[in-house]
């Protein structure tokens, strides 16, 4: 009986051996290891995004007649040809996304010179969970249609584990996939590339170890996965002291991912050193010198993560660069830490919001110091354009000094804020009323030193009063719109109130300033539920906050395709859904993929949208920018 127990526990160990959990992707990686992203969970992130807002939306009734003319756009255009140019069908791999998904960049000895012995290493790993004896079979499968098309494959062994290489050039793109040039009636049809069949060829390693797919390009990333899945002497990720310190923010996230920004820099850094003699520097200046003035010398890592909740989703991004090495653009970023919250005087019909606590002075000073540090010919030019203007400005106040007067009148306070455009189409939605305050402890003299300098540049402003305040206004000239189209308003005003000075094209939102503080009026500040979704992204440190109202906005959008759509295609100005469109057309027209006319009406979704949040702390480990998105109540 004795001698039973170790083999039964023998037995018991193989068995869980034999099913156990793929290793999360930072245990699983080598620890050169450049960039990566995951899923940890796949089927768990599916069923997050069909019960979010946004996956309620797309499958509402209500919108059915759009997805389904969109979704059958992209079977027959997209999605059906090239089914047939790869001689398979991609509804039979669907099923083989269930656990983590991780796609990773290795340096592999890079160093990004042009005649490098080494490329970076890509791989994309796949848990198939019990998917595992369908996806052999598929392997096995795939290979055979590769091999009966006349292509080359073969097997490879890497630590025991067989693989097929296989052997692409830009010539196995499917057709479908590359874009189409019209072709004049008549004219004969363009001739083959002459180079390609010289085109560059890459060889592709896939293989299968127990449930997971492991595709890469190289065999030496590869062989330091494998070694760390069995336990094998190797240094993984999780081993990194730059990544350690983000590691953190991956608990129990959605999604997430994590970029070796030092590694970059030094490989730049290398790249351009002027070490190789067949690589000249291309850009004209100092890189090590761009790098130190932007500060990107200070900054390790970049990490981010998706995270949802039965409260909202939330998207969090930290940029790694510790405190004591914070210099440039990072200095600038982290802002100072005070109140970020809306103003009372900001209304509560603002569609728009946001608050960067700013020292104005000292981000003028580390901005010159850039330029500085970058080229000492830009920043002297710099300076001969401020006094210039000094020197201009001198003409009306011979006491004018333009470093006091108006960069010494900068506050640490800047707000801008915008409302709902006038009309529900783009042209007014491209000029909605929007306001930008400075905050200043001298707005007034702010605004003189403003009026003295732009006054060299344009016509002297207009004047007026409006309850006691002076409301300046510069016409800013340009060009006549053409005929039958709205006028443009080509004047800026400011005035100055409750310690800034406000800026707008506007008339409108700028007297709503001067009136704001009278009794009864509402501000966004006390916007149901601001409070609260602030408390998800605030915090110590916190120097930005931005809001955005998601159904005002969504409304207004909506609205305005639906009136475009019986003109001219209203999407064409959206070059990415072009791109998409544009795959197997030489003329695209969105509009037959996107009809817009059969958009509900969004009393019928409004449900779905509701507002987000968004700011930017400090800390000494990093800077973090945090976006939060609450759960509608219509939802809950």
């Amino acid at each position: 009986m004795k001698k039973t127990f170790p083999v039964i526990a023998l037995l018991f160990s193989a068995a869980l051996s034999a099913t156990a959990a793929v290793l999360p992707a930072e245990k699983l990686l080598p620890d050169d290891t450049l960039a990566f992203f995951s899923i940890p969970d796949f089927t768990k992130a599916r069923d997050t995004y069909h019960s979010s807002p946004q996956g309620r939306f797309w499958n509402d009734p209500a919108m059915k007649p759009f997805a389904d003319k969109f979704m059958a756009k992209l079977q027959t255009e997209f999605l059906t040809p090239l089914e047939h140019d790869l001689g398979t069908h991609f509804g039979d791999y669907t099923n083989f996304l269930q656990g983590q998904l991780t796609v990773a960049m290795i340096q592999n000895g890079w160093q990004g010179k042009d005649k490098d012995a080494h490329d970076p290493g890509l791989v994309f790993l796949l848990d198939t969970r019990d998917k595992s004896p369908l996806l052999k079979t598929t392997l096995a499968d795939l290979k055979k249609k590769w091999v009966d098309a006349g292509k080359t494959a073969r097997t490879e062994k890497i630590r025991d584990v067989d693989f097929s290489v296989i052997v692409i050039s830009t010539n196995d793109v499917p057709k479908s996939l590359k874009p189409k040039t019209a072709t004049p009636p008549g004219a004969p049809e363009p001739m083959e590339d002459p180079d390609a069949k010289n085109a560059p060829k890459q060889q592709i390693y896939i293989g299968q170890v127990e449930s997971l797919l492991v595709v890469g390009n190289s065999p030496k990333p590869i062989e330091k996965i494998l070694a760390a899945m069995s336990g094998g002497s190797v240094k993984i990720l999780n081993d990194q002291a730059a990544y350690s310190s983000a590691a953190v923010m991956f608990h129990d996230a959605s999604s997430f991912g994590w970029v070796n920004v030092k590694a970059f820099v030094d490989i730049f850094l290398h790249r351009n050193d002027g070490s190789d003699d067949n690589a000249p520097n291309p850009l004209g200046f100092d890189p090590a010198k761009l790098v130190s003035a932007l500060g990107f010398n200070g900054l390790k890592t970049i990490a981010f993560n998706y995270r949802s909740s039965p409260d909202g989703m939330q998207f969090n991004l930290m940029l790694g660069v510790p405190e004591a090495e914070r210099t440039g653009i990072f200095k600038i970023l982290a802002g100072e830490s005070k109140d970020f919250l809306p103003p009372p005087f900001v209304p509560a019909d603002a569609v728009k919001f946001q608050r960067w606590r700013l020292n104005g002075q000292k981000t003028w000073d580390t901005l010159h110091q850039i330029i500085a540090d970058t080229s000492a010919a830009n920043a002297g030019g710099v300076d001969i354009m401020l006094s210039s203007a000094e020197a201009a400005a001198k003409e009306k106040d011979p006491a004018f000094d333009i470093k006091k007067n108006l960069l010494g009148n900068l506050g640490d306070d800047f707000i801008t804020y915008q409302k709902a455009p006038k009309t529900a189409t783009f042209e007014d939605m491209a000029s909605a009323p929007s306001l930008i305050l400075i905050g200043s402890p001298n707005p007034e003299q702010l605004g003189n030193a403003i009026k003295l300098v732009a006054s060299s540049f344009y016509q002297p402003p207009t004047e007026r009063e409006f309850l006691g305040h002076k409301i300046c206004t510069f016409a800013l000239g340009g060009a006549r719109p053409a005929a039958g189209q709205p006028a443009v308003n080509n004047s800026l005003s400011y005035t100055f109130n409750n310690g800034y000075i406000a800026i707008s094209s506007d008339n409108g939102i700028l007297e709503e300033f001067l009136r704001s503080g009278t009794a009864g009026a509402k501000s966004l500040r006390d916007a149901p539920g601001l409070a609260d979704a602030a408390q998800k992204v605030g915090g110590s440190g916190t120097s930005l906050f931005g809001y955005s109202n998601e159904n005002e906005n969504m409304r207004v959008f909506l609205e305005a395709l639906k009136k475009s759509s019986s003109g001219a295609d209203p999407l064409s100005k959206f070059t990415t859904l072009a791109m998409l469109a544009g795959m197997n057309s030489s003329q695209p027209k969105l509009s037959d993929w996107i009809d817009v006319s059969l958009l509900p009406p969004f009393s019928q979704v409004s449900k779905y949208f509701y507002f987000s949040v968004y700011a930017g702390q400090a800390t000494p480990e990093g800077l973090y920018f945090k976006a939060f998105a609450p759960t509608p109540p219509g939802l809950k």
